[in-house]
């Protein structure tokens, strides 16, 4: 049975579409490189170390809010960098299970090196749409990943991770 106008149509746009995600994944994911090959470390590692030098004495649950991750993942990140020596934790006097953290001077040294941005270049972008763009964006994506049956808990996930 021979296509009609309107699937053609609808195959071409569903194309189109598929397109300007691997357009964006890819940005993202060179994006990550270029932040890895500069530094040697990886996108969401170089993110935690510019939010920990930017509020410095930070709690692990606060890093966790400000990335916009789970705790384990902040942990996770954590432990790299300190064994990497590029965050040093304080241990707070009254509760000794809370730390502070606190960047080294190489880590300093390292994030100026860093091309921006730091949290990478989507939520960047996201950042400079319009309210009405992003609401439009976040319906038509919920509706996407409805469509996928993805499992939500991803979200938490950063993209330099995956």
């Amino acid at each position: 049975m021979p296509r009609t106008n309107a699937q053609d149509s609808q195959s071409d746009q569903s194309s189109q579409v598929l397109r300007r995600f691997r357009v964006v994944f890819n940005a993202i994911r060179s994006h990550f490189k270029q932040i890895e090959k500069q530094v040697g470390l990886g996108g969401a590692q170089v993110w935690a170390l510019s939010v920990i030098r930017d509020q410095p004495g930070i709690g692990m649950g606060e890093l966790a809010k400000c990335m916009d991750v789970h705790q384990s993942t902040a942990s996770n990140l954590v432990r790299a960098l300190h064994q990497k020596e590029l965050i040093r934790m304080d241990k707070n006097a009254q509760d000794k299970r809370h730390v502070h953290l606190h960047i080294t001077h190489q880590a300093q040294t390292l994030l100026a090196r860093v091309p921006g941005p730091f949290e990478g270049i989507l939520p960047a972008a996201l950042d400079e749409l319009s309210p009405q763009t992003l609401q439009r964006l976040d319906q038509d994506l919920a509706e996407l990943i409805a469509l996928l049956k993805a499992d939500e808990n991803a979200g938490s996930i950063p993209l330099a991770q995956l």
